[in-house]
């Protein structure tokens, strides 16, 4: 009896040393943004550029349609790849032309100074 309780021990043992052996995928969701993608944001653009610089948002606001948000969530399968990240940009319209930005994305040097139409 002793035996095959030390066996079991022993086989579970090596079996959870071999975690990393598994392999997981990343699990990436939502609107993959960069810095460069941002930086083509002007003051007054309206949500038809916006959808065409950016595409169209993962989330609008169900009780404010002048807000939008663009969520980036990448969930690594496995540690060594690196840490989980997250990147959020919300902007907000007013009369259908963007208003401002906020999130984790620097506001653009020139994102004051509209477009010329």
């Amino acid at each position: 009896m002793k035996l095959k309780l030390v066996l079991i021990f022993v086989v579970c043992l090596l079996t959870s040393a071999c975690t990393d052996w598994i392999f997981r995928i990343d699990v990436p969701q939502g609107n993959f943004l960069d810095q460069d993608d941002v930086n083509k944001l002007r003051v007054d653009m309206t949500k038809e550029q916006v959808i065409f610089v950016l595409g169209n948002p993962v989330v609008q606001d169900s009780f404010d349609n002048d807000t939008w948000y663009y969520v980036y969530d990448m969930k690594r399968g496995m540690r060594k790849r690196g840490e989980d990240i997250r990147k959020e940009l919300v902007i907000t319209f007013k009369d259908n032309k963007i208003a401002s930005l906020d999130g984790d994305f620097e506001t653009p040097e020139d994102f004051n100074t509209p477009l010329e139409q």
